[in-house]
């Protein structure tokens, strides 16, 4: 028995035609949406690990500050009193920044806020440095004193004024590397587009 087959041609209403139009479009779109995103893989790392960076901050800077605003009398020294502002100043930008920070991570290939970020932390390191460098001198003068001008060393009769002290320029200090990394992420991310 041979088999037979028949083949019907029936016209595709409008609304086939314009439901597959529909569709058409839609897959354009997702494709366009599938490339920018496979584009932006590494600067979406990027974006990620700029994030997790700013965090790691706030969590270092501040703990040390809270820990010399209780335990040495910074507001008796005008470089002290400068240094927990400028660190203040620091830990509430880097809270503010995480909205830009989240923004490079849902779209990689966000040039302006990759920009305002690089430009924002290349100032807020600046500060931050400045501030370090002017309580660092401070801090030395309190382990080793001045024998030229009689300066006396205090960290033997204020020791814990002296743990706080240097505690909080190290803690600056990583501080710094953190902003140093943030800024070349930054960089590295521009570079690209």
């Amino acid at each position: 028995m041979a088999k037979e087959s028949t083949t019907i041609d029936i016209g595709e209403s409008s609304t086939v035609t314009k439901s597959r139009s529909h569709v058409v479009v839609d897959e354009k779109k997702k494709k366009r949406f599938v490339a920018a995103t496979a584009g932006g893989g590494y600067k979406r790392g990027l974006a990620i690990f700029d994030f997790l960076l700013r965090l790691a901050a706030i969590e270092t800077l501040p703990f040390f500050t809270q820990f010399l605003q209780f335990q040495a009398g910074y507001d008796d020294f005008a470089t002290f009193q400068f240094f927990v502002i400028a660190i203040a100043i620091v830990a509430s930008y880097l809270v503010l920044s995480l909205p830009f920070s989240i923004v490079t991570i849902v779209h990689p290939l966000a040039a302006l806020s990759r920009l305002i970020l690089l430009i924002s932390d290349t100032v807020v390191v600046m500060l931050t440095a400045s501030a370090m460098a002017a309580t660092a001198a401070i801090v030395y003068l309190a382990h080793n004193g001045n024998p030229n001008t009689n300066w006396l060393p205090i960290c033997q009769q204020f020791g814990d004024f002296c743990q706080a002290t240097s505690s909080a320029v190290v803690a600056a200090s990583i501080g710094i590397v953190f902003f140093i990394l943030l800024i070349v992420i930054s960089a590295i991310a521009l570079k690209r587009h």
